[in-house]
């Protein structure tokens, strides 16, 4: 009989011994199981304010503005610490300028005043994600997020001039791929808190140009970026069924 109640506590202990998960005990280097889905949403937000900023042959400029995205996420853990899923992204950025003053020389300058861009962007993107424990802690780990992505964005640039506007209408495809390093905080058994650290990698655009329903123009760039903008941070939560 004490063997059978000693049997059914160590039951007891496999069931309920991790407690971050509340689920079965797993192996103290596995922070994410096999089988696990993680489903979340991460929000970033920035705003930016010059005043009579100068630089080079820029002068007297100012302008303010935002930027916000947010990208929610759904991933299946195909084994231990490593799931795939996608992501979807959406971000919209608002500039004004007004006072900007270029000086190229005695025969080339001008003045940009009562301008402004609205910028829509959006992207659909494959990821998968590798886990890394800090130490035993079934609480925090770190990651690393890599993706491939496909997307565009439309944007509008608008400027007036006297009593003239003058309008450019922008639109891009885009291809990248990059990686999205992180840290996650479980704050209860089955919600994590986390934080990214911008994103590095390689990216393809093409755009393509109107103004004022007459010019047309196109362009295709490709850039690499391998270091962490510390200044595009974002946050978000995540929830591990």
């Amino acid at each position: 009989m004490k063997k059978i109640l000693y049997l059914f506590a160590l039951l007891c202990l496999a069931v309920t011994g991790r407690a971050q998960e509340g689920k079965i005990k797993i192996p103290d280097n596995v922070f994410v199981p096999k089988g696990q889905w993680v489903v979340g949403s991460s929000v970033s937000y920035s705003e930016h304010t010059e005043e009579n900023y100068q630089f080079l042959i820029i002068d007297k400029f100012n302008s303010d503005g935002y930027t916000f995205n947010v990208s929610p996420l759904v991933t299946y853990a195909v084994k231990d610490n490593l799931t795939m899923g996608g992501r979807f992204s959406y971000g919209r950025t608002l500039t004004k300028f007004n006072g900007l003053s270029v000086d190229l020389g005695e025969d080339l300058n001008f003045d940009l005043n009562d301008t402004y861009q609205l910028k829509h962007s959006y992207s659909v993107m494959a990821v998968m994600r590798n886990y890394i424990n800090l130490g035993t802690s079934k609480r925090f780990a770190l990651y690393a997020e890599t993706q491939l992505q496909f997307g565009g964005s439309q944007a509008k640039l608008v400027t007036k001039e006297g009593n003239e506007l003058t309008g450019t209408y922008t639109t891009s495809t885009d291809v990248g791929v990059g990686v999205c390093p992180g840290i996650v905080a479980f704050v209860n058994n089955y919600t994590a808190v986390e934080v990214s650290v911008g994103v590095l990698g390689v990216n393809f655009s093409k755009v393509k140009q109107k103004t004022d329903q007459i010019y047309t123009g196109d362009q295709s760039s490709s850039s690499a970026n391998f270091r962490i903008n510390l200044f595009s941070i974002g946050l978000g939560i995540a929830f591990y069924l």
